[in-house]
C-alpha cells in the first residue's frame, strides 16, 4: 500500500504511514481558528483529502512563495522585517484537494478552492499550537523530507480527535 498522511489537529502532529506502521512522524501548526470547513473560516478542514499538486520540488530551503509561485526572495529575518504583512509560506506546497462532497469538496466547504496546503514556514513559529490562517504549517526541513517521500494523489486524512 502507498504511504498516507494522517494530520491530527488534537495533537498538532503529521504522520506519514505505509497500512498502519509509522513512517515518519512531525509537529504541525494548524488553524488558530481551529477546524472547520467554510470558505473564509480561516480554519482547518478536516476529512479525507488528497495531493493535488505539489509545488517547489528542487527549490532552495527558505524559498518564499505567494500565489504558489516562487518570488525570487529568500526567508530571511531582514526580509521578514520588511514584509511584517505576510503570511510566509516556504520551501516547498502540499496543495489539498477535498475527497467528500458537502464536508470538504463542493459549494462553501471546498479545500482546494480554500488553497488549503502543507506548507514551510519560518523556524521562528512555534510547531505544535495552533496559528495557521487555515493551511497546515511545518518546519522546512521536516516538509522538504516528505514531500520527497509523497507526491500528486497521496491521500490526507485530517482528524480532531
Amino acid at each position: 500500500m502507498p504511504a498516507r498522511i494522517e494530520i491530527n489537529l488534537a495533537q498538532q502532529q503529521l504522520r506519514l504511514l505505509d497500512a498502519e506502521r509509522v513512517l515518519a512522524s512531525y509537529a504541525i501548526s494548524s488553524a488558530l481558528n481551529g477546524p472547520g470547513e467554510a470558505m473564509g473560516s480561516g480554519c482547518t478542514p478536516r476529512g479525507r483529502h488528497r495531493i493535488r499538486i505539489a509545488i517547489g520540488d528542487g527549490c532552495a530551503n527558505n524559498t518564499v512563495f505567494i500565489g504558489r509561485r516562487e518570488t525570487g526572495e529568500i526567508y530571511s529575518k531582514t526580509l521578514a522585517a520588511q514584509h511584517p504583512e505576510r503570511d510566509w509560506v516556504l520551501s516547498r506546497i502540499l496543495w489539498l484537494t477535498g475527497c467528500e462532497p458537502g464536508i470538504n469538496r463542493g459549494d462553501q466547504v471546498d479545500s482546494l478552492r480554500r488553497y488549503i496546503y502543507i506548507h514551510g514556514t519560518p523556524d521562528s513559529e512555534p510547531m505544535g499550537q495552533p496559528r495557521s490562517h487555515g493551511c497546515i504549517r511545518m518546519r522546512n526541513s521536516d516538509l522538504i523530507t516528505l514531500f520527497d517521500q509523497v507526491g500528486r494523489g497521496t491521500v490526507v486524512e485530517i482528524i480532531d480527535a
